[in-house]
């Protein structure tokens, strides 16, 4: 490694660099086919890379989907930015809601993700707390409306949504096996 010009920092060599870019698509590649629980042998062979060289870049399985899934994680919040500020609550939950199964549904590794709890993912954790925060603030706008009841809490929703969640997988793989068998002569 060679110190950075600028601030001190070190700098990777290029073909470190560039085993690291080979990695994070590999992981992301299959971690949407195979979920988070995939093989991280699987990765390295993917990348094209031994799985010494994955741990010496990821040394856990959090660090790599850390490293993943971090931006599509931003995105969820700042779904959860727009749904709080939508002029009325139930416009802004939907909204959200549509954003958030939309990922859901277009990729297994951000399901498992959003859906079960992985210890060391810093980046899970502060968008699983930001979900809540977007829950909870839009029911209670919703009460205050008068547009859900008021013992409706923000547990019995982010409840039926992991539920809901972990069904996606198998609703999107029966509605492409009903959208091929349509197409079939």
């Amino acid at each position: 490694m060679t110190v950075g010009a600028r601030d001190g920092a070190p700098r990777q060599r290029r073909d470190a660099r560039r085993n690291r870019e080979l990695l994070l698509e590999a992981a992301h590649e299959v971690f949407t086919e195979q979920g988070l629980d995939a093989a991280l042998d699987v990765i390295a062979r993917r990348a094209g890379v031994g799985n010494a060289t994955l741990y010496r870049h990821f040394p856990t399985r959090a660090a790599l989907v850390d490293a993943v899934f971090r931006d599509s994680l931003t995105g969820t919040m700042d779904a959860g930015e727009r749904a709080r500020k939508a002029p009325d609550a139930w416009t802004g939950l939907t909204g959200y809601l549509e954003v958030v199964f939309g990922a859901l549904a277009a990729d297994r590794g951000s399901n498992d993700l959003m859906t079960t709890h992985l210890r060391g993912v810093d980046s899970l954790e502060a968008v699983h707390e930001h979900n809540r925060r977007t829950v909870d603030t839009l029911l209670t706008r919703l009460r205050d409306e008068g547009t859900v009841r008021a013992d409706v809490t923000t547990e019995d929703v982010l409840f039926g949504l992991a539920a809901l969640g972990r069904a996606v997988p198998a609703l999107t793989a029966a509605t492409a096996a009903t959208a091929a068998g349509a197409s079939a002569p």
